[in-house]
């Protein structure tokens, strides 16, 4: 079993989009048996991959797992895609940062995954910023994939996680929303020419309506091309 971060110190640079995309990726394109474990409170990859049930109190299911060892595995269940079970996310997780700090056990999280076993592939879609959270996360983790706006101030935030983490754990910088219009975009990616590219795309814009991911509805388009051409490369890497 591996375990794909999907994490950036800022918000709304597409980690659930790509959490999702590549979790379909790896139970379709690779037939891997994938678990996506949503650990951000806002709950969108939950949403987008169909779950709608919502908290039933202060502290549920997704808090529980972490201060009353209830078994990760009890709490996947199956979505609408073969191969690929869901971990459900819902508000009780605001106070997960809080609940890290008073555990003081900083492998908490690297505690739980190793119940999953029966994964192939195990993909945190994570929560911004620098937390106990992130910290769980980077310790646990086998690979952190990064989105990157291009743009100063997003590639300042990937520069501050890559200093953070000191080489500890291997990273995968993914420049996203690129339009290749923009000189400034353009730039950035003549900067980094080796970082993988996801496009700018009406077709990423409509996951929200449809609720699906991408190749699920779009299987030609460019963006679903380049979350397979991008999912091929994590192979890569964690095959390293």
């Amino acid at each position: 079993m591996a375990t794909v971060a999907i994490y950036s110190l800022k918000g709304g640079v597409g980690k659930t989009t790509l959490a999702v995309n590549l979790a379909w990726c790896a139970a379709t394109a690779s037939a891997r048996k994938t678990l996506l474990w949503d650990l951000d409170p806002q709950a969108a990859a939950t949403w987008v991959l169909g779950d709608d049930r919502p908290g039933t109190g202060p502290i549920d299911q997704a808090h529980a797992m972490f201060s009353k060892d209830v078994a990760v595995r009890k709490q996947a269940r199956p979505t609408s895609y073969p191969r690929l079970d869901l971990v459900a996310a819902d508000a009780s997780l605001r106070g997960l940062d809080q609940l890290f700090h008073d555990l003081d056990k900083k492998k908490r999280l690297a505690k739980l995954l190793s119940d999953l076993k029966a994964y192939d592939r195990v993909i945190l879609d994570c929560p911004p910023g620098l937390t106990e959270t992130a910290d769980q996360v980077m310790r646990a983790a086998d690979l952190i994939v990064v989105p990157v706006i291009p743009s100063p101030l997003s590639t300042r935030a990937y520069e501050a996680v890559v200093r953070h983490l000191g080489g500890r754990t291997q990273l995968l910088p993914v420049h996203v929303m690129v339009d290749r219009r923009r000189a400034l975009h353009g730039e950035a990616l003549e900067q980094h020419p080796d970082w993988p590219v996801v496009p700018m795309a009406s077709a990423i814009e409509s996951m929200a309506v449809k609720r699906a991911p991408v190749g699920v509805f779009a299987p030609k388009s460019s963006a679903a091309q380049a979350f397979a051409d991008l999912w091929r490369r994590i192979e890569h890497r964690l095959a390293a």
